[in-house]
């Protein structure tokens, strides 16, 4: 079972950048595929980024191509969002999420995703 914390949400003016972190507990990290995924009110949860279980496999939804990265570090247990050049539309809470069944590349459906942290929110002011 992953425990799932998230850190590094804040304000920032468009155009700023933000790193968000992702902590998990437990000694099993390298099982799980992980994903990043935001929710904006009233709106539903939606993909921004996964990673596959090693780090050799990513996707990102079109809209943070070329701004957001994600990564990994399996000795440390943690997973990271750099994301560069937001946008206010990118303002929204920010979730990881751990896949144990994930197939190579990880699902986008965040229905999916077995474990989730609490969330952080992230908010970009034009």
């Amino acid at each position: 079972q992953a425990q799932l914390v998230e850190s590094g949400g804040g304000l920032v003016q468009a155009g700023g950048s933000l790193r968000l972190s992702c902590l998990s507990s437990g000694r099993t990290f390298s099982s799980y595929a992980m994903g990043w995924f935001r929710q904006a009110p009233g709106k539903e949860r939606e993909f921004v980024a996964t990673i596959s279980r090693g780090g050799e496999s990513t996707n990102y939804v079109d809209s943070v191509k070329g701004r957001f990265t994600i990564s990994r570090d399996n000795a440390k247990n943690t997973i990271s969002l750099q994301m560069n050049s937001l946008k206010p539309e990118d303002t929204a809470v920010y979730y990881c999420a751990a896949d144990f069944f994930a197939p190579y590349v990880p699902t986008i459906n965040w229905r999916a995703y077995e474990y989730w942290g609490q969330g952080t929110q992230v908010t970009v002011s034009s």
